[in-house]
């Protein structure tokens, strides 16, 4: 979030009514919609994560051992295993949902 001065963005009015308020300070004027952003989806930080994980599934699929794991990508014992094990479950409900699916 970037800092921006009232004098550059308001009108001269509605600064001079905002003044009676608050002066000098900094103030966070939210966004008129309710609808907020997820955490990390503009910088892409869910998506490298996202990927990250995958990675992490993959490699641990084809018998790279956790701790080949935890060293390569710098994570703890339980932050290695619950992404196995989250991306495991993500994979065995996507399964699921291509065999009902062909089922249909």
């Amino acid at each position: 979030m970037n800092y921006r001065n009232g004098r550059d963005v308001l009108p001269p009015s509605l600064l001079k009514e905002l003044q009676k308020y608050i002066e000098g300070e900094l103030i966070y004027i939210p966004k008129k919609s309710n609808e907020r952003v997820g955490w990390g989806v503009n910088s892409g930080t869910r998506q490298m994560i996202e990927r990250r994980n995958e990675e992490i599934y993959n490699l641990h699929c084809s018998g790279h051992s956790v701790e080949h794991l935890m060293k390569t990508y710098h994570l703890s014992v339980d932050s290695i295993r619950k992404v196995i094990f989250k991306k495991r479950s993500e994979h065995e409900a996507e399964a699921l949902n291509q065999k009902a699916a062909a089922q249909r």
